[in-house]
């Protein structure tokens, strides 16, 4: 098994040598994805998906990281990052380079893979979208999410229908059935539901599955025919429904250590036609089992405990398998691998084992019993007994191809009898009589091995010598004929193959391998001896036929003699056609019916038979294209009539001419192997190989040759055409230098020409600037004379400007005079209200007098009316106004008078007060005074005595206590004396302090007087300010 690192690279080889997988394993390689970080870790892959072709697939990371795998090619590349995680991916659009990944913020967006580039991104999601299903045709994709499924255009990136439902009921999977028209609908109630596309008109519900078999279906599967659905869950049964009958017929139950399914998907064949026989199981413990559905054994399994997978894909054309570890690599398996080691197919019921002589030939000869049970193979015993196996009768027979169905023991000559009686097979049981009769052996490993072998270089442009519209039978007409020229050498070189092989490839499109082994059966039992001659056509069989018309209708014979045609002419175009050029579908389908039915020799039999039926229009015929395009064209003939002639020509032919004593008897494809056909002319063969691989040879050697003469060539080209560039260039310099030489001389002649005319018209310049300049004069004149007389006019304005000025300053003088003679008037009304507020008396009338004259004479001073009329006005306001202050002031003062009076008794009682406090102070000052100077008298007679004592004792030491005795007895009488004084003393200062104290209070009362007067002019002073601020604003 190899391994490989993806790390920080974005392209590279996915093996570095061919991957040689094991049967055990069947590992082509394990892919794993590492960051190349300091501490490294492994990027789990999430998701993977094929694309249609099955060779390439697409892979996303958990980081966003989304990586193209070309198994084809062993190339990867890293085709987007998008930086969250994937939760879906698609790559089977209808552009093949695009592809859809659904991230983690519920968004789908649509990446070209080989351009890198974002194509669309569409939104309508609310959950993460974890299911993808494309239409077949590419051109509708349908997203499905837990709470809703929606329905995109491809084309146009629009949502068309969104699948709304019931939060009661979730969604499980919404997707196509393939090959059809059909939207299936999963629930998690058990119900399915199928929709036409179109319309999404509901076709049919699933009815609900039996009550014993208790089963959540999580997980679903479809085969490629969309015939048969398996679902699965929580569960180890496994349910098939079938969708054309709309019934549960089967339930197949997993080993008990299954105890939940987590994903289902068919294996898809190449040769069963879109019917699915085989089904992967992938349980919960990380292990995927494929079982046979018809039956029910267990084929082959992937992955283990330790190494468990956690999602799995199989590629369209079953060959790959890619899954998705729990570790988070990712393994590519090879089926091919897988299945190699293991039991063929059920082998069908009639089957030859041996050849018995036709006399041994009878009923009984080959003993067959069917019975229920397994299917086992026949085995010959040494006595020629057959020993039967039993075989599982087929419960789905109804639901199954009739091209898949295997042989069931069918008698030869019953079957002859049968068709002489109705002339051909029913339709609905040919293709099931044909394996039978050809005894098809249905090797499917030696039929994989030749066309993994792929296309032959022989087929390789088939297509341009036959351009088939249908690329799917171009495809499968490819692949069988490069399949028989890998069987033998001899079919790469045989040109009229195509034309054997097309109508069994056409008629066995859906199963390639039972074309095939038709088409080799036909070539060693019908074809004998054709390739004796090779590469000229087989002239011994030929001859077999113009024998067999010589002599049972010699005239036709001589006819063609005479007209030069031959029997490669007239016999094989019809062989190396097999008629199908000549005859309709049904018609062929009729004659092969017969064919298949008897000896190889029928088929030249039927040559002689369709010339003899077909005598009277080619006796009529005389040209050599007539009867070339008789030959290749259909024409009005009977099938059943030439069929009847070639019976009798079966029957009539004498024996020495007879094709039946010539070719051998049918002999089958043997089993498990096909044989070696070798009946040709090897050297011939060989030769031509030989020729063909020197011609190959001289051919690539010329095609190097050619293209080194072509690189030559084209260097010559390229240098010739850069000679021819660098001359144009130097052509069209010169022709640019002598185009510039003209226009250098057109230039100068232009110049010439604009000098004269250039001198013409400075000539009338300087005319008009003489023009001008008297003009100019005459206007500088007249200018001047303007401008004297503007000065004039200045000058008569300036006066009249100072005149008027004058007067103005006259009626301003007068102005000023009015106002202040109104000053003066107001001064004296300010003097006047002065007097009258300090006399208390108002002369009204005085100042309306003064007023009235001041008016007067203002009106007969006044030489502009309307500024007197102002000015009036304006005093008459400020008269008012100042009348209004007055009153106010007038109030405010009597207000005031009041509020003195108020603070004068007030004053007056507070002086009271003062003078009651300032008496008991001044008692109290003068007992403090009188105790003080008692204390003063005591403490001076104190220390005199002590004196005294103190100096008597210094004189007397030795008479002290007489001295003292006395001293006290006069201390009695001094004390007295002394109080007496003091006492007179202290009277004295206290008339003193009195006096002091009365003055004082008599210089308060001048101050609180002179504070009265002071506060009263205050208040005076305001209220003349108030009456002069309306009387400014006026003003």
């Amino acid at each position: 098994m190899q391994s490989t690192d993806l790390g920080n690279k974005e392209s590279g080889k996915l093996w570095h040598r061919k991957p040689s997988p094991a049967a055990r394993d069947g590992i082509i390689v394990n892919i794993i994805h590492s960051s190349s970080d300091y501490l490294p870790k492994v990027l789990r892959f999430l998701n993977v998906a094929f694309d249609s072709s099955g060779d390439c697939l697409i892979a996303g990371d958990h980081q966003g990281n989304i990586y193209v795998f070309d198994l084809y090619g062993n190339r990867f590349n890293l085709v987007q990052r998008t930086a969250q995680a994937c939760t879906a991916l698609a790559f089977n659009l209808r552009r093949k380079s695009e592809f859809l990944v659904a991230l983690a913020d519920y968004s789908i967006k649509c990446f070209d893979s080989v351009t890198k580039e974002l194509v669309s991104w569409m939104r309508g999601h609310e959950s993460s979208v974890f299911s993808i299903s494309v239409h077949a045709s590419g051109r509708y994709a349908i997203t499905t999410s837990s709470d809703t499924a929606q329905l995109w255009d491809l084309d146009t990136f629009q949502r068309k229908r969104k699948l709304n439902i019931l939060q009661s009921v979730g969604i499980q999977k919404v997707f196509f059935l393939p090959l059809s028209n059909t939207i299936l609908s999963c629930f998690k109630d058990n119900s399915i539901f199928a929709w036409e596309c179109d319309t999404l008109s509901c076709k049919y519900q699933l009815p609900a599955p039996p009550e014993s078999s208790s089963v959540l279906y999580k997980v679903f599967a479809v085969t490629r025919d969309g015939r048969i659905l398996a679902a699965g869950g929580k569960s180890n049964h496994l349910h098939l429904w079938c969708l054309e009958a709309k019934q549960l017929f089967r339930i197949i139950q997993m080993p008990t250590k299954v105890r939940a399914i987590r994903h289902l998907e068919f294996l898809p064949d190449s040769f069963d036609a879109g019917s699915n026989q085989v089904l992967g199981v992938l349980s919960q413990d990380g292990i995927m089992r494929f079982v046979n559905i018809q039956t029910c054994k267990l084929l082959f399994e992937i992955g283990s405990l330790d190494e468990g997978i956690s999602s799995s894909v199989i590629s369209p054309h079953g060959r790959y398998i890619a899954s998705i570890m729990e570790n988070g690599s990712l393994n590519i398996y090879s089926v091919q691998a897988l299945t190699q080691e293991i039991n063929k197919p059920p082998p069908p019921l009639v089957k030859v084992i041996e050849d018995l002589p036709k006399s041994k030939l009878n009923s009984g000869g080959l003993k067959m019993k069917v019975t229920s049970g397994r299917v086992q193979r026949p085995a010959k015993s040494r006595e020629n007994k057959i020993q039967a196996r039993i075989l599982k009768q087929d419960l789905t027979g109804n639901f199954e191809n009739k091209e898949n169905e295997v042989s069931d023991g069918l008698n030869k000559k019953r079957l002859q009898i049968l068709l002489k009686g109705y002339g051909e097979y029913p339709t609905k049981y040919r293709m099931f009589i044909w394996r039978s009769l050809l005894q098809l052996p249905e090797n499917h490993t030696a039929f994989s091995s030749l066309v993994d072998k792929g296309v032959h270089v022989a087929f390789l442009n088939l297509q341009k010598k036959y351009p088939i519209k249908s690329r799917k039978l171009l495809r499968v007409l490819q692949r069988t004929l490069s399949a028989l020229a890998h069987w033998s050498a001899i079919f790469s070189d045989t040109p009229y193959l195509p034309l054997l092989a097309f109508p069994f490839v056409k008629l066995f499109q859906n199963n390639q391998l039972i074309c095939f082994e038709v088409v080799a059966t036909l070539i060693i039992n019908w074809c004998q001896h054709w390739f004796e001659y090779f590469p000229n056509p087989p002239i011994n069989i030929l001859s077999m036929i113009e024998n067999v018309l010589a002599f049972h209708d010699r005239e036709l014979l001589q006819h063609f003699i005479d007209h030069d045609i031959t029997s490669q002419l007239y016999a094989w175009p019809l062989l190396e056609t097999v008629f199908s050029e000549v005859l309709t579908r049904e018609e062929w389908l009729k004659l092969f019916d017969n064919i298949f039915s008897n000896h190889p020799s029928f088929l030249l039999m039927t040559v002689v038979a369709y010339n003899t039926c077909s005598r009277a229009p080619l006796l009529n015929c005389s040209l050599r294209d007539d009867f070339e395009y008789f030959f290749h064209h259909r024409n009005n003939l009977d099938i059943s009539v030439v069929i009847r002639e070639v019976y009798h020509l079966m029957d009539t032919t004498p024996t020495d001419i007879h094709p039946n004593g010539k070719l051998d008897a049918f002999v089958a494809l043997t089993k498990g192997q096909y044989p070696v056909f070798n009946q040709y002319p090897k050297f011939i063969v060989d030769y031509q190989t030989q020729e063909r691989e020197r011609i190959r040879n001289d051919e690539l050697d010329f095609l190097r040759e050619r293209q080194m003469v072509e690189d030559m060539q084209a260097e010559v080209d390229q240098q010739r055409v850069e000679d021819e560039a660098w001359y144009q260039k130097q052509e069209l310099l010169r022709k640019a230098e002598e185009t510039r030489r003209e226009m250098l001389l057109q230039e100068e002649e232009k110049m010439v020409q604009q000098r004269q005319r250039l001198a013409s018209v400075k000539r009338e310049l300087r005319a008009k600037e003489m023009h001008l300049q008297d003009a100019t004069r005459r206007r500088f004149l007249k200018l001047q004379q303007d401008q004297h007389e503007m000065e004039l006019r200045r000058l008569n304005d300036e006066i009249e400007r100072k005149n008027l000025i004058r007067n103005q300053e006259a009626v301003a003088k007068e102005m000023r005079e009015d106002a202040d003679t109104y000053r003066r008037k107001v001064d004296l009304e300010e003097h006047m209200f002065h007097k009258l507020i300090e006399a208390g008396q108002t002369q009204n009338q005085k100042t309306q007098k003064l007023i009235e004259e001041n008016l007067a004479e203002a009106e007969q001073a006044c030489l502009n009316a309307d500024w007197r009329i102002q000015a009036l006005h304006k005093q008459r306001c400020d008269d008012l106004q100042r009348n209004a202050c007055y009153q106010e002031v007038a109030k405010l003062l009597r207000e005031n008078r009041r509020k003195e009076t108020e603070v004068l008794n007030a004053m007056v009682g507070e002086g009271a007060k003062k003078w009651e406090e300032a008496k008991e102070k001044d008692f109290h000052l003068k007992s403090e005074k009188k105790a003080s100077a008692l204390s003063d008298a005591s403490r001076k007679w104190f220390l005199e005595k002590e004196l005294d004592d103190a100096l008597e004792h210094a004189e007397h030491p030795y008479n002290t206590v007489p001295r003292c005795q006395s001293g006290q007895a006069a201390s009695g009488y001094v004390p007295r004396t002394s109080q007496l004084k003091d006492s007179s003393e202290v009277d004295s200062s206290t008339h003193i302090s009195l006096n002091r104290r009365r003055v004082q209070w008599d210089t308060m009362e001048q101050d609180l007087m002179e504070r009265v007067r002071n506060l009263r002019q205050r208040l005076t002073a305001q209220a003349r300010n108030r009456c002069r601020t309306p009387h400014l604003l006026a003003t």
